[in-house]
């Protein structure tokens, strides 16, 4: 008998994401090391449930609490282990899974149980928007009134989130925000603001390549108004890690941030939605969390994606013969008004 056991709960909501959990309790039965945990498993019944269940994991002393879901189960039960003992370990079954993959955990629930057995923990940061914890991102704007949308569909998966993209992109207005930190405070009118702790959305999508969650420090991504011409260009940079590449995009980092807007709206924390007021304050928390991580693997190690690299390549190519055609477009006027001026004379 091994009095050194650990305790783990595994806390499953059933609904959350694109993968059936149905098979799970078996496979947490065969794959689970016994000599290592004593485990058991919960189920949540409604909203916010996962946070109430894990509270209690703490109250337990419970050693490793399993968030299986999406990035929202994900968020629902990290917030509640902050500045706690009690460790995260995640089985990613959602849409996106931002956290999971910036720590380079597989989108596979086996494998994800293997990584929990040889519970590697370290300590990582979060970020606090408006009182909100978030651990991969958060933010305003675009980005913010798409994730409204999407929870307004009523349907999960990347296909709905493409959808509302493309359907709200171009006609979206850009807003003017007045953004203080150390450095004091600067107006930008932008397409959105994101400020991420993580690197990435989710699905490989990201908005903050250099990110990491051992520094201290908030990655600041400023996207200014753009164009349909421009638009294909940040798709294939957000995929490609080279957003900071692009001439739309400021970045800073700081520890602390506050953005004036004009008008309430809605701001996300790691893809929730929620309608606030005109004044945000975001800052981070330096290893406030512990987490189970890949012992394979460093913090966000995933390789581009060579397809979406000649993609860049080609909207790259767009934008350079683009901009030929304006350079000699502004000649050919240039000509035309000479031609004017010396037919005038005649």
């Amino acid at each position: 008998m091994n009095d050194n056991k650990k305790t783990i709960s595994f806390i499953i909501n059933p609904i959350s994401g694109t993968h059936s959990k149905k098979a799970l309790p078996k496979l947490i039965e065969e794959t689970l090391d016994c000599e290592l945990f004593d485990y058991r498993i919960l189920f949540t019944e409604y909203a916010g449930h996962a946070s109430e269940l894990t509270r209690q994991c703490v109250e337990d002393r419970t050693d490793i609490v399993v968030a299986v879901g999406g990035d929202g189960t994900v968020n629902e039960v990290a917030r509640s282990l902050v500045h706690t003992k009690s460790a995260l370990a995640i089985i990613p079954c959602g849409s996106g899974n931002g956290l999971a993959r910036h720590l380079c955990l597989p989108i596979d629930m086996r494998k994800s149980i293997e990584i929990i057995n040889r519970c590697q923990i370290e300590p990582f940061d979060y970020g606090i928007i408006n009182g909100l914890p978030f651990f991969c991102t958060c933010g305003m704007g675009f980005d913010a009134f798409i994730s409204l949308k999407f929870a307004e569909a009523g349907k999960r998966g990347p296909i709905t989130y493409v959808e509302n993209v493309l359907k709200e992109g171009l006609k979206y207005k850009p807003d003017t925000y007045e953004v203080t930190d150390d450095t004091g405070s600067h107006s930008h009118k932008a397409f959105l603001i994101a400020c991420a702790n993580a690197s990435q959305y989710g699905n490989n999508a990201y908005i903050a390549p250099g990110a990491t969650m051992k520094d201290g420090l908030l990655d600041v991504i400023i996207m200014e108004p753009f164009n349909a011409l421009d638009a294909p260009q940040i798709a294939a940079d957000l995929f490609m890690k080279t957003l900071g590449n692009n001439s739309k995009i400021k970045t800073f980092r700081t520890k602390h941030l506050h953005i004036h807007r004009t008008e309430e709206g809605a701001i996300h924390y790691d893809g929730d939605p929620i309608v606030t007021g005109t004044d945000i304050d975001i800052n981070i928390e330096h290893f406030g969390i512990r987490i189970v991580t890949n012992p394979d693997a460093t913090e966000d190690d995933a390789q581009p994606n060579p397809v979406l690299n000649a993609f860049s390549d080609f909207f790259n190519n767009i934008n350079n013969v683009r901009e030929d055609i304006e350079r000699r477009s502004h000649r050919i006027q240039v000509i035309n008004k000479l031609m004017l001026r010396k037919l005038s004379k005649l």
